[in-house]
């Protein structure tokens, strides 16, 4: 059956550009047999092409001189956009600085000028779209590579927390952790693709280890403030107290804390590696720990499109794999 559905599959294509109707029926006839042939007749509709049909696209072959935008603009629209495509510059006239700028800025992979030898041109796409294949199955590794990364690391930041609010409030205290990955989870953290800049795993962790450094800090400031400014106040004033700390991040709302801008739930969960975490979101994970230590809890929740807080009842005991469950939830649903 697997070989059957890759047998449909169809062959990657070629894209050749030139406004000389000549020059495309003469690029089809000689190349056609190698691989289907696309073709456009300037820039403008290579670049839709490209915005189209860029998954089944595997060479770019552009004239240069055309009407409005010159090829090499094309490539490097290509080379921005949809860097798997190889892309290849061909032209009747000597160009020589436009070819040259178009090879040093990395838009092309080969220069052929024409008349074109049939054999050296059938040759040259042959190679091209075994070039092609290669990328495809080293883009492959690579994503798979930073998919193992993700995993690891949003597996590490949720240790973190874990470990942060033991430190700051006493071990075996677990709802605000519960609480902080519950709202994560409805911001959304999981659908984020890695976006980090390809670096050794020992430059990862020691980013990752400074970044939750300067978290850990800011969450137990932000927590010393608000025993200070609030002592003796309880959870019933839980509502006032995280309203008044977060400031722009939530709006009150009766019984409910509503949250103006989500994606502050997630954000240590979905930060790049090396970006700084906000003050707020620092002060979320503190005020959870405060009303901890008050004997309350919030339940997260989603009301339509909106997220909302409601004071909960306090759980008392927590199963001793809860952390792992939640780890393995995020890391199954990470590319989802």
């Amino acid at each position: 059956m697997n070989n059957a559905i890759a047998d449909q599959t169809p062959p990657p294509a070629i894209l050749f550009v030139d406004d000389e109707a000549t020059a495309v029926k003469y690029f089809e006839r000689a190349i056609g047999a190698i691989a289907p042939v696309v073709t456009g007749a300037s820039a403008a509709e290579g670049k839709a092409l490209l915005d189209a049909h860029a998954d089944s696209l595997a060479v770019l072959v552009s004239d240069q001189r055309m009407p409005g935008e010159y090829g090499n603009e094309l490539l490097r629209y290509a080379r921005e956009r949809y860097p798997h495509i190889v892309r290849i510059l061909t032209t009747a006239y000597s160009e020589l600085d436009q070819t040259v700028e178009a090879v040093n800025q990395g838009q092309i992979h080969r220069y052929i000028k024409k008349p074109w030898d049939i054999s050296a041109l059938r040759m040259e796409m042959k190679q091209a779209l075994e070039l092609s294949g290669l990328r495809k199955e080293r883009d492959q590794l690579v994503r798979e590579k930073l998919g193992v990364l993700q995993t690891q690391t949003v597996a590490a930041r949720i240790g973190t927390v874990h470990t942060l609010c033991a430190s700051l409030i006493g071990p075996g205290r677990f709802q605000p952790v519960e609480t902080w990955l519950a709202g994560a989870d409805l911001a959304g953290t999981h659908n984020a693709e890695p976006d980090w800049q390809r670096m050794d795993y020992a430059d990862l962790v020691r980013v990752e280890s400074e970044c939750s450094g300067s978290f850990g800090h800011a969450v137990g400031t932000s927590l010393a403030q608000l025993r200070t400014q609030h002592a003796g106040r309880s959870a019933a004033d839980a509502l006032q107290v995280f309203t008044e700390a977060l400031g722009a991040t939530v709006r009150g709302g009766g019984d409910a804390l509503i949250w103006t801008t989500p994606d502050t739930l997630s954000e240590f969960l979905t930060r790049p590696v090396g970006q700084a975490v906000s003050a707020g979101h620092a002060t979320w994970l503190a005020c959870l720990l405060w009303l901890e230590e008050a004997g309350g809890a919030l339940q997260c929740m989603r009301e339509g499109d909106t997220i909302v807080c409601r004071a909960s009842t306090r759980t008392a005991t927590f199963s001793a794999d809860r952390l792992a469950v939640w780890i393995e939830r995020f890391a199954e649903s990470a590319f989802a």
